[in-house]
């Protein structure tokens, strides 16, 4: 039997499971917000056209209104000044969508501390016990975020000095752009980036260093506590959009059960 050939029959066996990442999309999925004065992204919104009525009687469908980084969504490297020049999501090729995944899972660090920032330590000491990160794979963070998501106040997580969510030291996300094998970097939270971002140096380092390295993000990503360390696959399915800086996103991995 062929590979392809074994990999169907363990998929419909459920030898293989399919693990959806998806935060569902709705007028309720959390949005970033910017302080003035930026411009600010669109809430998720649905506009029936018609739905069974004298306005089309056999057929129900919707106009959508949406940023392209809304709920689960994909960072092409054209979504940051630093990768201006590279690919928008319309060009990522699609092998890239495809690929390995290495889960670092440190929420138990986060519930304690919710601006805590990953360091190359952590992953090093990962590396430890699982092997070095994939090849044109992709690291997924675990920090618990998700479970957060139903509300945007709690997903935020804002007070006076902005907001507080995981992310990554500076250092970190210059080692994940310059020296680590990954392809991408997906993340819980509603960024790639630390809410406390805006002050570091330099600001924003994940977006700044990743994109403009060719590498990808992925942001709000769910039940990554379903995955093990290593060992599953991941598939991104965001729109290709013509001169899009990134999209909302279908995430699955495959998983050996």
């Amino acid at each position: 039997m062929s590979i392809l050939g074994e990999f169907a029959e363990a998929l419909t066996a459920g030898r293989i499971e399919v693990v959806d990442l998806t935060a569902p999309l709705s007028d309720n999925t959390p949005i970033i917000q910017l302080p003035p004065p930026f411009a600010q992204t669109a809430t998720f919104q649905l506009e029936e056209i018609s739905r069974f009525d004298e306005r089309g009687p056999a057929w129900y469908w919707n106009n959508l209104r949406t940023g392209e980084h809304t709920g689960t969504h994909f960072d092409a490297p054209a979504h940051w000044i630093t990768g201006r020049d590279g690919e928008d999501v319309a060009t990522v090729p699609a092998r890239k969508l495809v690929g390995p995944v290495a889960v670092l899972d440190l929420s138990e660090q986060v519930a304690a501390d919710p601006d805590f920032l990953l360091e190359v330590d952590h992953v090093r000491e990962w590396e430890k016990t699982h092997g070095p990160l994939p090849a044109g794979g992709w690291l997924l963070y675990r920090t618990g975020w998700d479970t957060r998501s139903e509300s945007q106040a709690e997903f935020l997580n804002a007070d006076e000095n902005g907001p507080h969510t995981p992310g990554v030291s500076p250092a970190c996300a210059r080692w994940l752009a310059e020296e680590a094998p990954v392809i991408g970097f997906g993340v819980e939270t509603v960024g790639t980036d630390a809410g406390a971002a805006h002050s570091f140096d330099p600001p924003f380092p994940c977006h700044a260093a990743l994109l403009g390295s060719g590498k990808y993000g992925l942001t709000q990503l769910q039940n990554l506590a379903l995955l093990p360390p290593t060992g599953a696959v991941l598939v991104a399915g965001p729109l290709p959009i013509v001169g899009g800086s990134g999209s909302p996103a279908r995430v699955l991995a495959l998983v050996e059960r």
